[in-house]
This record gives C-alpha cells, structure tokens and sequence, in this order.
C-alpha cells in the first residue's frame, strides 16, 4: 500500500511540476513591445515573428534558442512573436512552445489589422514569416527571411 502511495504521489508530483515550469506565452501589442525595447536600451534585442503552422519557421527556431542561451550573458534578449490568430492561444500555441520546450521569452502578436501592425514593425515588410528585427540601441535591421545559426549569428554580431 505504501509503495502504491508513493508512485501516485511521484506521478502527480512529476505531471504538477512540468505544468508549474511550462514556458508560460502571453499576449503583447505593438506599443508594448516597442516599450519593452525602450526600456532594455542597454539590451540587444532579436525579435523573430514565426508562427506554429510556418514549416521555415519552426526550422529555425533552435537556432535562436541557441543563440539566446549562448548570448544571454552579453544581453542579449531573444523575443519570439507568434502570429498565430488570438483564438489558438491555448490550442496551439502554448501546446507547441511546450512540446519544443523553448527557453526564450514567448509573445502572441495581439493586434487586430494585420496590415497595421506589419507597416509599424518595417514598412519593408511584405508580412511573409519568417521575420526577424535586430535591435541595438539606436541601430535597427530588419530582416523578412529564415536564418541557418550562421547567419542569425552573423547577424547578431553586426551590430
């Protein structure tokens, strides 16, 4: 009976506690993250737009997982956007982030008028994902393509 105890009590403490530490993905608005840039002026910022159904998009995503863990002590923050629809908050989105276990902090785009928030991200952008700003202070570079970690490094050490 003990033994019996103890398994059920191991198997909810391991269910409980990967639910407890499960990357948590809210929702941000354009002027929260331009916010959020102006305040870590101190911060470079790599800020990818991705979506859980965009196959380039899902490739690349280990590579800025690796580059956040790697840089994270010269502060660097890597942003990752979905632009997934509100509505699959919770049935797609934070399932993915889970399954893939990313480590980097995880936004849903919550703006309604897609064409609106795409011209105040880059009036270059043509709205394809995968998208990707680089921010240092006052620098900015704006790149509408999928990054191999070479690249994405490259990249990051421009500025």
């Amino acid at each position: 009976m003990r033994i019996c105890s103890f398994r059920i009590y191991v198997f909810l403490f391991l269910v409980f506690s990967g639910t407890l530490y499960s990357q948590n993905v809210k929702l941000i608005t354009i002027d929260q993250l331009n916010e959020r840039i102006k305040t870590g002026k101190d911060s470079t910022y790599v800020v990818n737009f991705w979506a859980t159904w965009c196959a380039p998009c899902i490739k690349e995503l280990p590579h800025f997982e690796k580059l956040g863990a790697e840089y994270r002590s010269d502060k660097l923050v890597v942003l990752l956007i979905s632009v997934d629809f509100k509505s699959k908050l919770s049935s797609a989105v934070e399932p993915f982030v889970k399954r893939k276990n990313l480590k980097n902090e995880v936004f849903l785009l919550n703006e309604s008028s897609p064409q609106e928030y795409i011209d105040r991200i880059d009036p270059a952008w043509s709205g394809s994902i995968p998208a990707t700003i680089f921010i240092k202070g006052d620098k900015r570079k704006f790149v509408e393509s999928e990054f191999t970690y070479e690249q994405l490094l490259t990249e990051y050490k421009k500025l």
